[in-house]
């Protein structure tokens, strides 16, 4: 029986290697909940053997329960009649599996019900459920709104809403978007008001809601009146009851098992969670850095799963008195592919680990500081991991959104024709892969996102750290490969400084992100090679591909191939 955790090496992998203990110690509070409860650890042993079981369990749920049912929940997808909204038949099973094996509560305190886990396993175990059947993440995945309540609402809001969420009682939905409000939030109308008693109301229309037709939902909304920018906005909490109207859902290209809503808020009564004023500038952009994390994991799912079709069908398919998987070219766009695997995985889980470092410091500084202890070094570290997540967690959903799409397109080309034909599970992966780079923001703005940090030169410590060390043989070799693509991108980010072109900076924004992408996640690989052999040719492979990469993005900046932006309006018509 298929195990989506234990059959992947990879994962094995990079779970056994992970060094969590200081985010254990912080997210168990120096181990104080083993006192309250019986399943909580004692210490970090006991605490990586449980994430272990955890993962061993979505793994388990993932590759016998959720993922045969995938198909059918695509052909059938989620219904909408009489205004009510009724996920497929295979949706609904998956969800009640997830909600008996305890995983719907997966970052939320044991005193609510939750398992307490970081949110680097939390990640971990998305990408095993989006492998399974992407459109089903979008559901489970969603436990990024109980984990926001839990950050912001008062203590009344979070004894009610968080209980819900853990017993799998409830499914929620982050209500932003507006039918002239996509990616620009600060254009949100929808308006919050308080009635005579004080009670708050919300009136207006949202558009593109994934699981609009959940039960709890957070909604920004203009709660200032005679304001029209993000400063007037806040963040509200309320119950998909009778005065939210699912006005119809989105027939889309792919995810179909997860209803994307239209919904009408007819005075709506609503809480205010946090301070007014913040909704956009804190409690979103928390929230969709989540929700962005949580994406790139479901891009990574998916990627695995495109190339577990293609490998499968590479060797059982015979052409020419062989397997397809014997013929050169199809093997280099297997190893490309696994290459793509393993590189995005390695950057996918140190962006979570920055996340969970980032977020449970400021726990730790915040009960510190309330029992008048000095939290200086806490204070420092909170800093930096808070600018590495800021460029990480934006580079991490550009970089594996864009790959998601590639492999499943190279899957799909190993399969030929056959990958074309609804039979496949190909076809559908090709469908699901597209939204990635597109919801949660598109891969541009993951790019204007990036590039402060990129700009600054976030990492120059730790490039130079790396540089110092001694290393030998192949490994050697690759490091001299990635001190050239260095030099490589410090000369292209002088040169396009030195333009004083704001047209021309921000279109080579993507280069540069890239060639930064290069530099992280080669690292990152050299450090697992000398943990395990096979991941040489992984860092191999990679890095060389870096390299040739990242010379044709200096090509593109040297040769200002950008510069007939200016000429943008006799080119495309504008």
């Amino acid at each position: 029986m298929p195990n989506f955790f234990t059959d992947n090496k990879d994962i094995v992998f990079q779970l056994e290697n992970m060094d969590l203990e200081y985010i254990s110690e912080l997210i168990e509070d120096n181990y104080k909940d083993a006192d309250k409860f019986d399943y909580a650890p004692g210490d970090y042993s006991e605490a990586k053997d449980n994430y272990k079981k955890v993962l061993e369990i979505i793994g388990d749920l993932a590759g016998n329960i959720i993922a045969p049912l995938a198909a059918e929940v695509d052909e059938e997808g989620a219904h909408f009649k009489d205004g009510v909204v009724t996920y497929a038949k295979g949706t609904q099973e998956a969800m009640k599996r997830l909600s008996q094996a305890d995983m719907m509560g997966f970052t939320l305190p044991r005193k609510y019900g939750g398992l307490n886990m970081p949110m680097t396993i939390y990640t971990m175990s998305i990408e095993m459920v989006s492998r399974a059947d992407a459109s089903l993440m979008n559901l489970y995945g969603l436990q990024d709104i109980g984990e926001t309540i839990n950050k912001f609402a008062n203590d009344e809001q979070k004894d009610e809403f968080l209980p819900q969420f853990s017993a799998g009682k409830a499914t929620g939905a982050m209500v932003l978007t507006e039918p002239d409000a996509g990616s620009d939030l600060q254009a949100v109308n929808l308006k919050a008001y308080q009635d005579e008693d004080g009670n708050w109301k919300l009136n207006g229309v949202k558009r593109f809601i994934t699981n609009g037709s959940g039960d709890i939902l957070l909604v920004l909304a203009r709660s200032e009146p005679g304001t029209i920018d993000g400063r007037g906005l806040s963040m509200f909490v309320c119950y998909g009851d009778d005065t939210v109207i699912v006005r119809r859902i989105e027939n889309k290209l792919g995810i179909h098992g997860s209803p994307t809503c239209e919904l009408q808020f007819n005075d709506t009564p609503c809480q205010l969670i946090g301070q007014r004023k913040l909704g956009l500038i804190k409690y979103v952009m928390d929230l969709m850095n989540g929700a962005r994390l949580g994406v790139s994991a479901q891009a990574m799912g998916i990627s695995q799963a495109a190339y577990e079709e293609a490998l499968s069908y590479a060797k059982a398919r015979e052409q020419f008195g062989k397997a397809i998987i014997e013929i050169p070219a199809v093997q280099n766009l297997l190893i490309d592919m696994r290459t793509t695997l393993e590189s995005n995985r390695s950057l996918l889980y140190a962006t979570a680990r920055a996340v969970d470092l980032r977020d449970k410091l400021i726990e730790r500084i915040e009960h510190l500081k309330a029992d008048g202890k000095p939290a200086i070094e806490e204070m420092a570290l909170q800093k930096k991991y808070n600018r590495i997540a800021a460029l990480l967690t934006p580079m991490c959903k550009f970089i594996l959104t864009e790959s998601a799409n590639e492999i499943t397109y190279d899957s799909l080309q190993i399969h030929g024709g056959t990958g074309y034909m609804k039979e496949f599970n190909v076809e559908r992966l090709a469908r699901d892969a597209r939204i990635t780079n597109i919801y949660e923001g598109t891969s541009q703005l993951q790019v204007v996102a990036a590039i402060g940090g990129v700009v600054n030169d976030l990492y120059s410590e730790m490039f130079d750290e790396y540089e110092s060390k001694n290393y030998e043989g192949q490994i050697a070799d690759l490091v001299n490969h990635l001190k050239e693509i260095r030099s490589i991108y410090k000369k292209c980010l002088s040169f396009v400084q030195e333009k004083n072109d704001k047209t021309f900076k921000d279109a080579a924004s993507k280069d540069l992100v890239e060639m930064y992408s290069y530099l992280i996640t080669g690292y990152l690989l050299i450090d697992e090679a000398g943990k395990e052999n096979r991941k040489i040719h992984i860092a191999k492979r990679y890095i060389l591909r870096s390299l040739a990469a990242c010379k044709q993005n200096s090509e593109a900046i040297s040769l200002e191939i950008y510069s007939d932006l200016q000429n943008a309006d006799e080119i495309i018509d504008i």
